[in-house]
């Protein structure tokens, strides 16, 4: 049933994003370099997302899974970039304003949209 496999490939995606958004993302060189346009910690963090969608993916989609792969690394840098940019141009961190955790929920907010958009397409395109 094709609804079913969609919800399956969407919690892949899903669990695939906590597995690399945070126990990967341990390293301070990944995460304190993201706001820095084409630093390789931010593009390392991107890849390890590209690749964590591929394996998510493969299952369905074959090959055909690395052309989403791609534009969930593109589409998570830069999400991950602004995120970072605003967050320094108003000094929030996590213990002196709560618009850092809104800031943090409207970035996890749109990657799951990105994951929703892929499964949408990529099943439409099957």
């Amino acid at each position: 049933m094709l609804e079913t496999s969609m919800l399956e490939a969407l919690l892949c995606l899903f669990i695939k994003h906590f597995i690399c958004d945070f126990p990967l993302q341990a390293s301070p060189w990944m995460y304190k370099n993201k706001g820095t346009y084409g630093h390789a910690g931010g593009l390392v963090h991107a890849a390890i997302h590209g690749a964590g969608t591929f394996i998510a993916l493969i299952y369905w989609f074959g090959l055909s899974a690395s052309l989403f792969a791609i534009v969930d690394m593109i589409i998570h840098y830069h999400i991950d970039w602004a995120k970072m940019n605003i967050s320094m141009k108003f000094d929030l961190k996590a213990n002196n304003s709560e618009w850092f955790w809104i800031l943090l929920g409207f970035d996890q907010l749109l990657h799951h949209l990105t994951y929703f958009a892929i499964i949408a397409i990529a099943f439409n395109l099957a």
